[in-house]
């Protein structure tokens, strides 16, 4: 199972994404589930990097399936969309093959 864990503050604020573990939903090469979640965050913090220019500390390792993400100051407008936009898409994932392969988890700090 993957779980996305996003991290706010207590007033909202995104603070960090991690993303962790493999779905399962079949085997390596042919997880769907597992390319869609990995599309979906990777974008995101592509797109939060190259066009919104966000300070962010990145770790990963993908073996073990980590994407370990930190924003390093308040999101942008525009950068709190792209995250709006990931979660939006998680969920979508979520409705079409259950929460057996994809665990989407918020976390206040």
């Amino acid at each position: 199972m993957t779980t996305i864990t996003i991290y706010k503050s207590k007033n909202g604020e995104y603070k960090r994404l991690t993303c962790k573990g493999h779905a399962g939903y079949d085997a390596y090469g042919k997880d769907i589930v597992c390319a869609s979640v990995s599309c979906l965050t990777i974008n995101t913090i592509n797109s939060l990097d190259t066009l919104v220019h966000e300070e962010m500390d990145i770790t990963t390792d993908e073996d073990q399936g980590l994407i370990d993400c930190r924003f390093q100051n308040m999101l942008s407008k525009e950068g709190i969309l792209l995250m709006d936009s990931l979660i939006l898409g998680l969920t979508g994932i979520i409705d079409a093959y259950g929460k057996k392969y994809l665990e989407l988890k918020f976390k206040e700090v």
